[in-house]
């Protein structure tokens, strides 16, 4: 493994110790909806949602069955109300279709899922099955090209180069990390360069502003 890389990695786990997923779920089915859900959103938003929705349909059964109208109300305020819908009650009658009402766990079944591409299924993956899984959101994405870990905008590619550099054991743990780290501190348009942990050994240092104090007040907790 790239000891660079592993260094990096090690400083930023020790400033986020708890980076986890932000999504609030109970199963693989939970997190799934969640996840398509979180499309153009954000956690805290699904999260406001998913207790009613899972409350009114606990499970792949039911939702396949929800009535379109109350599914869109009970999700607009996640936006793309409809298509998600759609996506969601198409997920749910496959997965009891072709599932007998369980998620599958690979990745090449969980892509032929509608609404579900390769990002959705890692999140799945990685935080409900307990399995080895990148998960290349933007921010994922962002940082990783930030530290010269790839040099790649495909997500594929991004996934590979990383899986490359890290031990299988650590995919998530980084795919976690790498998220919080992109929302907290090295975000898409200012970074605070000059508040982050491993400003030393990034080659993109100076993309944001450098003045410590100026760093420090664009640090979100």
């Amino acid at each position: 493994m790239n000891h660079t890389a592993e260094d990096v990695f090690e400083s930023l786990r020790a400033v986020y110790p708890d980076a986890r997923c932000e999504l609030d779920f109970s199963g693989p089915f939970q997190l799934l909806v969640a996840t398509v859900l979180s499309a153009q959103s954000t956690d805290l938003g699904v999260n406001k949602v998913t207790p009613a929705l899972f409350t009114r349909w606990p499970g792949p059964e039911a939702l396949a069955e929800a009535d379109r109208g109350e599914l869109e109300e009970v999700i607009r305020p996640t936006g793309f109300f409809r298509n998600k819908a759609a996506s969601l009650q198409g997920l749910s009658r496959q997965i009891v279709d072709e599932y007998d009402g369980q998620v599958p766990v690979e990745i090449a079944d969980l892509v032929k899922l509608p609404g579900v591409g390769r990002k959705t299924a890692n999140v799945v993956r990685g935080h409900a099955f307990g399995l080895p899984a990148i998960t290349t959101d933007t921010h994922v994405m962002r940082v990783s090209r930030r530290l010269g870990w790839t040099a790649s905008a495909k997500p594929e590619v991004v996934e590979t180069d990383l899986q490359r550099l890290f031990d299988s054991a650590d995919w998530t743990t980084l795919s976690d990390t790498l998220i919080f780290h992109g929302r907290r501190c090295c975000h898409a348009k200012k970074p605070a360069c000059g508040a982050c942990v491993v400003a030393g050994q990034c080659p993109s240092f100076g993309v944001g502003p450098t003045d410590p104090d100026v760093a420090r007040s664009l640090v979100k907790s």
